[in-house]
């Protein structure tokens, strides 16, 4: 075929649908560290029409308040890169004890530089939604943290009106480490800090922490509510989304919905 016996045929007629993201588009800013979020959110985020979409910030592999503060500015670089030029419905930042650090109107204030128009979570607000819709005030907290990385987190929830009456701790601060701690200890630990007090649900806090496919498993053990940072934001970010289907298998809290 010589270069003169082929044809361009430019702007061909087409129609548009709504796309696979017809009901929501929900973007996570995941740590660069973090080794769980994406895998727990395939588990729970297969909605018909709803598709999530993730980037990773930079962040340093060892938890101290200093890396998580540092994040901040990161935030909208992060973000950007998430569909530019689309609209996200939802926002979801998935560091839990940065949202301690920083404050849940920061993140919102960053986000807002690229996406003003979405709504926004943390694992730290999704946890608050989740007290809520199970009435829940006494929180035992379960952490990898180490304690000046706990304390800010133990005030945040003090602070936003819940009791804290026992709170626990791997004293981990590497996310590599915590990304790998088994069932059988997060279970254990749950156990431990249950024991001999009075508390209405189980907050198990960081989202390298593995605990969405053990969560009626967990609620078994003790009887209570258990919820997890990744487990509470992918709830909530559904739920912001205007997607209340049930979830089977993850949960009491997923049994519920936004009032």
């Amino acid at each position: 075929m010589s270069d003169s016996d082929w044809e361009m045929l430019e702007h061909l007629p087409f129609s548009a649908d709504d796309g696979i993201a017809w009901r929501a588009k929900i973007g996570f800013i995941v740590l660069a560290s973090d080794y769980t979020l994406e895998y727990e959110l395939r588990q729970v985020m297969s909605v018909p029409g709803v598709e999530w979409f993730q980037t990773r910030i930079e962040n340093s592999p060892e938890i101290t308040p200093q890396t998580l503060v540092a994040m901040k500015q990161k935030i909208p670089c992060a973000l950007s890169t998430i569909l530019p030029g689309d609209r996200l419905d939802v926002v979801a930042y998935g560091c839990t004890s940065a949202t301690t650090h920083l404050g849940e109107a920061c993140i919102a204030r960053e986000v807002a530089k690229v996406q003003p128009d979405a709504r926004v979570t943390t694992p730290v607000t999704a946890a608050f939604a989740a007290f809520d819709v199970l009435s829940a005030r006494r929180i035992a907290v379960l952490t990898p943290y180490r304690s000046d990385v706990n304390e800010t987190v133990r005030q945040y929830l003090v602070d936003a009106g819940y009791e804290v009456p026992v709170f626990g701790s791997f004293n981990e601060s590497m996310d590599p480490v915590v990304a790998r701690i088994d069932i059988d200890s997060i279970e254990a630990g749950i156990r431990r800090i249950t024991r001999d007090h009075d508390v209405d649900m189980v907050f198990v806090s960081c989202t390298s922490m593995r605990a969405m496919d053990s969560i009626e498993r967990l609620e078994s053990a003790v009887g209570l509510p258990v919820t997890s940072s990744n487990h509470a934001m992918a709830w909530h970010s559904l739920q912001l989304a205007g997607v209340s289907e049930i979830v089977p298998g993850r949960g009491r809290l997923f049994r519920h919905t936004l009032n």
